[in-house]
């Protein structure tokens, strides 16, 4: 996996954000996070909505039925960099644990890209939401 997230970090930086494949057209957006147990700083290409001045995330991992390791991350360290075209700045990742919040950023998420309503479907745990606030 952290090869195929290679690749689409270094299109990402040669195209001021923007990459093609199965990504082409979306919102894309880089965060370097901590990790909760090794404390190394990780680089994750991911989708994003907004929801007014706040960029949302979804923890997915494609449907699966545990958590990405991300996910953890942010909650032990919700301090990140982001990356958005060829802007950089500082953001803090909170959790939303409200579930009418959570549903509504979560319903944006499969308006930009109808496949994380497949996400849904394919696991039994409730989708995780991010939003990343300057």
């Amino acid at each position: 996996m952290s090869d195929w997230n290679q690749q689409i970090i270094d299109e990402f930086h040669a195209n001021e954000g923007k990459v093609g494949g199965m990504f082409e057209g979306m919102n894309m957006v880089l965060i370097t996070h901590t990790g909760a147990k090794s404390g190394k700083e990780r680089v994750l290409p991911l989708v994003y909505t907004t929801d007014g001045d706040r960029y949302v995330i979804a923890a997915s991992k494609g449907g699966a039925d545990t958590n990405p390791d991300w996910y953890h991350n942010l909650v032990a360290n919700p301090k990140i960099k982001v990356e958005i075209g060829t802007e950089k700045f500082d953001a803090t990742a909170k959790l939303i644990e409200d579930r009418a919040e959570r549903d509504r950023l979560y319903a944006g998420m499969v308006a930009h890209n109808p496949g994380f309503a497949d996400y849904e479907k394919k696991t039994t745990r409730l989708i995780p939401v991010f939003v990343l606030e300057r």
